[in-house]
């Protein structure tokens, strides 16, 4: 038909916002059950050493409070006989909660207080009491960089670049050179949904587990893998989630305490974390880099080395690719890279937004903005010389690259070429304005994922998988692809995730579930249009009997012949005269892995801003900032460009805002709240431009989608640093940029 209706590339409004802005959505910490008691937990008042006492007698005499959970009095664990790796563990020993009388960092949980009501266990909680031995704790990453040694495992995800050319020789003889060294400290995820489980225990033995969660199957395997129980014993939900940003990849330990005191006690228990508490288990590595980069007259970049020095915990060996980006976004003949591990007495660190890229751009867009001062070049033609059109370090063409209409969208949006070049040359007053750029690099990967479609004959199509929906829209995009692939309305068409009896889906992370789980919804719902042509083919008398399915449409819940639209059949209709009560299919997708193998997949973007910096307070404003985006087909540019305004709010907030204080003396992160660990607010946040820049990708997957969710935050932080210097002529390099450091 000429006028087919499409949801695919349209602005669809969410279709779980009704639900969400009236309440109607209930997340993990909001389901109830009738006797339901809760858990409070007990942290850890020391960085390292051994428990010599804990005295739980004042809180069990009180009326009401059932069990006080510790190291003393849970055994026999499922997890001694078997090792459990949930699908985002790092290489190493996978952490046990209350399973000894050893303290391997602060405000590890020890202790879990039962009681009827909420507040009762909370005050209980505050009359453990618990007598340490303390050992010598290490938190410092910079003071024990002589410590640091190459990783011990690969992580998923993780390859270790190989070096190419001859680096030494050639920075020696490159005519311009820089060499400089970036620092970030610990930034935690703080989602608004803190981390909650909700376990429901029923007389047969069986639970119902509502985690927070981004991946609920992994949410069940852990729990049968902990607790050894089988998978008819473990439901496990959470189809509405209030952001995660990698802080629910992994089963925080507030899952454990829940099912533990449930399976023992043999009642429903709730479990949430404090907001302190939520500073208490992994954040984005505290990290040291350093670039070495050297290049001739015009520009040209003849050497790279990027160098990076990571904390860890004792337990796990976790690595990011950080320095990876430096050996593959520019042409260079001569890269050297290098990534080491300082292990320390903290928690393991944790997939946050982007991970590697958000810190490994930080380093290499800020040296290469050094590198254009030095040269005299301006910052935008640096990238633009030395644009490569293949992964340097894959040795492989990119399956769509349009980073080079990046640059010139948003450079016109932003006015680029106004720029004066000289620092400090932009002033108004006390207020010193700045302008920089950066580039965004980030992978373009599908995960395994399953849909299962069903077509009933009332007309409604549901489809299902096992995936989640942390914010990013997946409700929404996922009912557009079997909308529009089935040529149904909206509103007869049902998604379904976050239950692990849904067909597999991987866990919600690295921008891959749009890719992933939509191709294979889409591939379930041609499965429907196939099995529905086939059963109009057995109508008696039917005009489609010598059709083939290539001649006829599906528009508006009707089957269509597309030359002569006069001819149709509603869906319904389809199933009624073929006595049919449903169609039922489950695809599982499998990707072109030979064609893929033979290309680079990334998404990237250009990200411009503009600062203003009171040259008298050191107070910096992020006045503007434009992102250009290339990221394949864009399913719901609503959504995606929401967020890509989240990871540019979020790359504000890094740049500028969230500092974490980590006390050495006490091994803690000290200001663990809101209050003290800033983040912007609505006023801190001004004029932000988001520009999809047109790329058609055939390689990446069927629909040609790359996803959003991590590309948003790449390179803000830098175009924001290099702003500052062009504003103020000092070179900031550690993050959080706070008016201390400009003073």
């Amino acid at each position: 038909m000429s006028n087919q209706t499409t949801y695919i590339g349209k602005p669809v409004n969410r279709v779980d916002g009704y639900a969400k802005v009236t309440g109607d959505a209930k997340y993990a910490a909001d389901h109830d059950a009738k006797g339901l008691c809760y858990g409070v937990i007990v942290s850890a008042g020391i960085a390292k050493g051994k428990i010599l006492h804990i005295d739980t007698d004042a809180a069990t005499q009180l009326e009401g409070v059932f069990k006080v959970f510790t190291h003393e009095n849970v055994s026999g664990l499922a997890w001694f006989n078997r090792s459990y790796k949930d699908m985002d563990a790092p290489p190493g020993k996978h952490f046990r909660y209350l399973q000894t009388d050893i303290v391997t960092y602060s405000q590890q949980p020890v202790a879990l207080v039962v009681a009827a009501t909420f507040e009762l266990a909370r005050y209980a909680a505050t009359l453990v009491r618990i007598t340490y031995e303390a050992d010598a704790h290490v938190t410092n990453l910079t003071g024990n960089l002589d410590q640091a040694r190459p990783p011990k495992g690969k992580k998923t995800g993780f390859k270790k670049p190989a070096n190419r050319g001859k680096f030494e020789k050639a920075f020696q003889a490159a005519p311009v050179k820089t060499t400089a060294t970036y620092y970030h400290g610990a930034e935690h995820h703080n989602p608004m949904e803190m981390h909650a489980s909700t376990v429901l225990y029923y007389k047969d033995g069986s639970i119902t587990v509502y985690d927070k969660t981004q991946g609920v199957l992994n949410t069940q395997s852990y729990i049968k893998s902990v607790f050894g129980l089988s998978g008819k014993k473990v439901r496990t939900f959470a189809p509405f989630v209030g952001g995660a940003f990698g802080s629910g990849l992994r089963p925080q330990y507030q899952l454990f305490m829940a099912v533990l005191a449930a399976l023992e006690l043999k009642r429903s228990v709730k479990v949430m974390m404090t907001r302190q508490q939520m500073f208490s288990f992994g954040f984005r590595p505290i990290t040291q880099q350093t670039l070495a980069i050297g290049a001739m007259e015009d520009g040209s970049l003849e050497a790279i080395s990027h160098s990076a020095v990571s904390g860890t915990s004792r337990f796990e060996d976790y690595v990011e690719n950080i320095v990876n980006w430096s050996g593959s976004l520019y042409h260079c003949r001569n890269v050297k890279q290098s990534y080491e591990l300082v292990s320390m007495d903290t928690f393991t660190p944790l997939d946050m937004r982007a991970p590697g890229a958000v810190t490994g751009m930080f380093g290499l867009e800020c040296a290469m903005d050094e590198l254009s001062y030095q040269l005299n070049i301006d910052p935008l033609e640096l990238r633009r010389i030395n644009y490569s059109v293949e992964d340097g370090s894959m040795k492989k063409p990119y399956s769509s690259k349009a980073l080079m209409d990046c640059y010139e969208q948003a450079a016109a949006a932003f006015g680029w070429s106004e720029r004066s070049p000289q620092p400090r040359s932009m002033k108004n007053g006390h207020l010193l304005t700045g302008w920089g750029m950066a580039t965004g690099m980030w992978d373009a990967n599908t995960v395994p994922a399953r849909a299962k479609a069903v077509f009933t004959a009332d007309g409604r199509l549901t489809v299902g998988s096992a995936t989640a929906d942390i914010g990013t829209g997946t409700y929404t995009i996922m009912t557009q692809i079997a909308a529009e692939t089935l040529g149904l309305p909206l509103d007869q068409v049902t998604f379904q995730l976050g239950d692990a009896s849904l067909p597999f889906a991987y866990l919600e992370g690295g921008s891959t579930t749009a890719a992933s789980v939509g191709t294979a919804v889409q591939q379930a719902c041609v499965q429907i249009r196939e099995r529905l042509f086939s059963l109009a083919k057995d109508i008696p008398d039917s005009p489609f009997r010598e059709l083939t399915i290539e001649q006829v449409s599906f528009e508006d819940g009707k089957l269509f012949m597309t030359e002569t639209p006069a001819n149709f059949i509603h869906l319904k209709d389809i199933m009624t005269l073929t006595d049919t009560n449903e169609v039922k299919v489950t695809s599982t997708p499998l990707p072109n892995i030979f064609k893929q193998m033979k290309y680079a997949k990334n998404t990237h973007a250009a990200v411009f801003a503009e600062v203003q910096v009171d040259e008298e307070l050191g107070v910096v404003k992020v006045t503007r900032v434009v992102s250009a985006v290339a990221a394949g087909r864009i399913l719901n540019p609503k959504t995606a460009r929401s967020q890509i305004m989240g990871g540019i709010v979020w790359g504000i907030s890094g740049a500028l805002y969230e500092e974490s204080v980590l006390d050495h003396q006490f091994g803690r992160f000290i200001n663990h709240n809101y209050a003290e660990y800033h983040i912007p607010v609505n006023l801190d946040i001004h004029n932000i431009e988001v520009i999809f820049v047109e790329e058609k990708d055939d390689v990446v997957n069927p629909m040609g989608i790359k996803g959003v969710g991590e590309i948003g935050q790449v390179g803000v932080a830098a175009a924001i640093a290099n702003a500052i210097y062009h504003a103020t002529g000092k070179r900031i390099r550690e993050l959080p940029i706070t008016l201390d450091k400009l003073l």
